[in-house]
């Protein structure tokens, strides 16, 4: 029914920089708000960045400064551009979206398979 897609997902030396990409695809009446979740091995997924459809933003405490989350609603995909990468930023990044296929229905949580993100020299 809906799909979401990620990619980006790269080995990247501190300091670098990376650019993720997540697309919705499917029976899509409307794409509200997007998000960006990591999981590091052995810890919770915790929340990165969201955005708001109009481009209202929110980052985790940990990543405020560094990482820029954007959107194209044309597209229906969403970015988080990632820079002075850490090594604690190690992790499974998750594409997350409010999606609404019906109209007339409140809009459904939907997820991507996510993408690896490893920084290390």
């Amino acid at each position: 029914q809906v799909q979401l897609v990620e990619s980006g997902g790269d080995l990247v030396q501190p300091g670098g920089s990376l650019r993720l990409s997540c697309a919705a695809s499917g029976s899509i009446f409307a794409v509200y708000a997007m998000r960006w979740y990591r999981q590091a091995p052995g810890k919770q997924r915790e929340l990165v960045a969201d955005i708001t459809r109009r481009g209202t933003t929110n980052y985790a405490d940990s990543v405020r400064g560094r990482f820029t989350i954007s959107r194209d609603n044309a597209k229906n995909t969403v970015y988080l551009q990632m820079n002075s990468l850490k090594p604690e930023d190690t992790a499974v990044y998750y594409c997350n979206a409010d999606v609404s296929t019906i109209p007339t229905m409140p809009s459904n949580d939907y997820w991507g398979q996510g993408t690896r993100v490893t920084v290390s020299s």
